[in-house]
């Protein structure tokens, strides 16, 4: 089993993040590694990828009038 730096993490989390103790403590070894940039986060919606998905699922069925 690998063991974690404990002094690195905690420099990167309340140092460099400026993550209050509370915070830092409370978080994921996930969530801290995806909050130094080590993660695989997707990539907000664009423009054009809300639009996709408006007409993949449209409010409305087809043939539905505004009343």
């Amino acid at each position: 089993m690998n063991g974690f730096d404990w002094a690195a993490l905690m420099a990167a989390g309340l140092r460099g993040l400026r993550l209050p103790p509370a915070v830092f403590w409370r978080l994921s070894p996930a969530e801290l590694a995806f909050l130094m940039g080590r993660g695989s986060g997707a990539a907000p919606l664009t423009r054009d990828g809300l639009e996709a998905l408006a007409r993949a699922y449209p409010d409305k069925l087809r043939g539905e009038r505004d009343e």
